[in-house]
């Protein structure tokens, strides 16, 4: 059984890096950043600089700048992937309430009723689930929110485009996997998507999207459902093991790919300028690891680029 953890001082912190190879510069400064970022959370990216996974030891040479610049860097990619999955996330919020709102009315008796969505007897309890879900979200957000509150006060009721307001980017999806097919395939034809692709899409930008907003590790981070295979990952020519492919099925390459059939033309485009240009900022700081390293734990593929050429 281990021993409880204690609470370790700014100097213990510096002590136990020290012990494990990495070499501190800059005590001063040290000490400035472990204060205010958490050692906890720097410590989170020490796996990319150790020797071996059973050895914890640092690499010869690691020193705590280029630990730190790697929480840097993973941090600035976190907030571009997350102002661009708010894109997503409000685009189809105006989807699922246009389309919801002109075949079935504005009010929430109205677009809410059961008979709207899937008849699936596997997915009874689901409907249930996710609609009791949004009626409390009327109810704890009717007399919260500005907006609710202004239709609730005047109108009596709150139409599905302002609902979606305070709604999750997880209900959303939910809103979505319970939807009759065919209104499934409508919103998805705006993204030239078949509506099963779309709704293991949305899952995992919804996931992608609390990893984001609570400042999680981003790095390394897979999720449980895998994207199907495209376009990308065959004109990428992206290795394969197992007739499985290696990248962008699971990681943060499959959200860019995700991306790039989700946002506007102009919008990837900014958001690869964006992530260009951090991974080559990171380039230019990093000694002990190589750069395709850290691309190939993130799930890059050395082409990464090269999606920008693919139509």
């Amino acid at each position: 059984m281990r021993s409880n953890k204690v609470f370790k001082t700014i100097d213990e912190q510096i002590e136990i890096f020290k012990s494990k190879g990495l070499i501190i510069n800059d005590i001063d400064n040290t000490r400035n950043i472990l204060l205010r970022e958490n050692y906890f959370f720097i410590s989170g990216y020490r796996h990319f600089f150790m020797r071996s996974a059973k050895e914890n030891k640092f690499l010869l040479g690691t020193t705590f700048e280029e630990l730190y610049s790697v929480f840097l860097f993973d941090r600035k990619i976190r907030n571009i992937f997350f102002k661009n999955i708010l894109v997503i996330e409000n685009n189809i919020k105006s989807l699922i309430s246009y389309e919801l709102s002109k075949k079935y009315g504005i009010k929430e008796k109205d677009y809410l009723n059961m008979d709207n969505f899937t008849q699936d007897p596997i997915k009874v309890r689901q409907v249930h689930d996710i609609l009791n879900k949004m009626h409390r979200q009327i109810r704890v957000n009717g007399k919260k929110h500005s907006a609710t509150m202004h239709y609730m006060s005047n109108y009596g009721y709150i139409p599905l485009w302002i609902l979606v307001k305070v709604l999750s980017f997880g209900i959303v999806s939910e809103l979505f996997s319970i939807l009759k097919r065919e209104d499934q395939a409508s919103i998805a034809n705006f993204y030239h998507l078949d509506y099963e692709t779309l709704a293991i899409y949305l899952s995992i930008l919804a996931n992608y999207r609390n990893l984001c907003a609570h400042e999680d590790i981003l790095y390394d981070h897979r999720t449980q459902r895998n994207i199907p295979d495209t376009i990308y990952h065959e004109k990428l020519h992206i290795e394969q093991v197992d007739s499985e492919y290696v990248y962008g099925k699971n990681d943060m390459f499959a959200v860019i790919i995700i991306l790039k059939q989700m946002l506007s033309a102009d919008e990837f485009h900014d958001f690869m300028r964006e992530i260009s240009y951090e991974i080559d900022a990171l380039s230019g700081k990093t000694k002990v690891l190589p750069i395709s390293m850290l691309l190939s734990k993130i799930g890059f593929p050395d082409n990464w680029r090269q999606i920008m050429e693919i139509d």
